[in-house]
């Protein structure tokens, strides 16, 4: 699980806006960019290119 307070300074990299954390998925959500980014061994990869494309669906599930 990752830290209170490192979720509190993370932004996206892409839009620097605020992310979501979903524990189930382990991943970092960023819902202005549409991305999200993986969390291993409860090391953020803020790294575009490592994100997945959100579908319309997940970006609803997540409003």
């Amino acid at each position: 699980m990752l830290d209170k307070k490192l979720l509190e300074i993370l932004v996206c990299p892409v839009t620097k806006g605020p992310l979501i954390y979903d524990r189930e998925r382990n991943e970092l959500i960023s819902l202005s960019a549409r991305l999200a980014y993986p969390v291993r061994d409860d090391i953020p990869v803020m790294l575009e290119e490592e994100a997945r494309e959100l579908s319309a669906e997940e970006v609803e599930q997540y409003r």
